[in-house]
């Protein structure tokens, strides 16, 4: 008997449906990236991007306080997911949970959903009505 997969991603390729990856998430943005940079992916809910089929895209929705948004470290490891080849929707400006006015807000819905259908149309070679 084989020892069952401890990440959900790990099943076998027949088993995935999925086209796209869109990671969305709070300030947790903060603590994710540098992980994900890093390459250190085995905490719970990275492990999906390390066996993520890297010839589909991988898009990121980076949302988190103004000041760790516009810190030197943030930009590098927002570059270094850009290296990789994922996707960022940028965060937006507007007054924050925290009460920080500025940028770190996460993109609106719609926007998110807009580039989500703009890199899948890309890829298909279909254009969006």
């Amino acid at each position: 008997m084989e020892p069952k997969a401890s990440c959900p991603a790990a099943a076998p390729l027949m088993e995935r449906k999925f086209h796209v990856l869109v990671g969305v998430t709070g300030s947790v943005a903060a603590l994710k990236l540098p992980l994900l940079v890093s390459k250190l992916l085995d905490i719970p809910g990275t492990c999906v991007i390390r066996a993520w089929d890297r010839s589909k895209p991988l898009l990121f929705c980076p949302a988190m306080n103004t000041a760790m948004w516009e810190h030197p470290i943030t930009v590098q490891q927002v570059d270094q997911l850009k290296v990789f080849g994922y996707v960022e929707i940028p965060c937006v400006a507007k007054k924050l949970v925290c009460g920080d006015e500025g940028l770190g807000a996460m993109a609106e819905v719609g926007t998110i959903v807009d580039k989500v259908k703009e890199v899948l149309f890309q890829r298909s070679g279909f254009q969006q009505s």
